[in-house]
């Protein structure tokens, strides 16, 4: 009889997207943009083959998908931040700011790999340009709550450029240079100040 069977497990269409969302940041993360495909990723979430084309008919929008879930997530944790540190003074934002970029060469690592290796996918991929506009934008609007506009854009180059230069590198800067170079964009230089006042 019907009722004698077991029932059929009805599949949401919105967590298998999401599943297969992860495992292509997972992906990315292990082998790059180049090592791709709709099989790895299909082996990485542990769903057939045909679910990953079904949804993602293509790498470009398997990359789409991935770009979204790492930025929804960044924009979540900057915004948190935030809330978390309504007043700062410079030399406590160079510190927290010092400590926020050192963690990206540790425990996450891979988020940052997976967010620069799609964020780089745009120079050859012009869909995906104005989603990775959107990271350097929010980083810029996080810091705006902390400093003007420019200083905002010159610390967001620095922290996005020190970043992919700790990911990429034969050496990891350190601390020091880290907060040294973040300390001298938010914090008047001496010298400069003094020449523009003589």
């Amino acid at each position: 009889m019907a009722a004698d069977q077991p029932a059929r497990r009805r599949r949401d269409p919105a967590r298998r997207i999401e599943e297969i969302a992860a495992a292509t940041e997972r992906v990315i993360a292990a082998r790059g943009i180049e090592g791709l495909t709709h099989r790895a990723v299909a082996e990485a979430a542990d769903v057939p083959l045909g679910a990953t084309t079904y949804h993602f008919a293509t790498k470009d929008d398997l990359i789409q998908a991935a770009l979204q879930r790492a930025y929804d997530r960044y924009a979540a944790a900057l915004e948190e931040w935030v809330a978390r540190r309504p007043q700062l003074t410079a030399t406590q934002l160079t510190v927290l700011l010092t400590d926020t970029l050192m963690g990206c060469f540790g425990s996450q690592r891979d988020q940052q790999i997976v967010q620069f290796e799609l964020y780089l996918a745009a120079l050859r991929r012009p869909a995906l340009r104005p989603l990775a506009d959107r990271y350097a934008e929010t980083t810029a609007c996080l810091l705006l709550a902390y400093v003007d506009p420019v200083t905002a854009q010159a610390a967001t180059a620095a922290l996005h450029g020190l970043t992919l230069r700790g990911l990429a590198g034969t050496r990891l800067p350190t601390r020091g240079e880290v907060e040294e170079v973040l300390g001298r964009i938010l914090t008047p230089n001496p010298a400069l100040v003094g020449a523009t006042t003589g």
